[in-house]
């Protein structure tokens, strides 16, 4: 079964959708289903991912409202079924 991102503020707007569906499954991990939304919507690569391709630190990874990067494995995490993934940009306020 496919994985459905959520994606947030300006993130929504480059990827065109607040919501995108990626091949990644069960027993695949969080990196390839980032993996799997930059290669569909390129237009947000600039956004999360650094020149060198890795996440960039301000980006939240949220697994069914987990931040992967704080409470679990990172982008290591492994997910399962009916998982829902969620990314943030940075969040300025005042």
């Amino acid at each position: 079964m496919p994985t459905e991102w959520k994606l947030f503020a300006d993130l929504a707007e480059h990827a065109g959708d607040k919501h995108v569906t990626v091949d990644a499954s069960a027993g695949d991990t969080v990196d390839d289903a980032l993996s799997d939304l930059v290669d569909d919507r390129p237009a947000i690569a600039d956004r999360v991912l650094t020149d060198d391709g890795d996440l960039r630190s301000q980006i939240n990874v949220l697994r069914n409202g987990t931040n992967v990067l704080v409470e679990e494995d990172g982008l290591e995490t492994e997910l399962e079924e009916g998982d829902e993934l969620a990314l943030f940009p940075p969040v300025s306020g005042g």
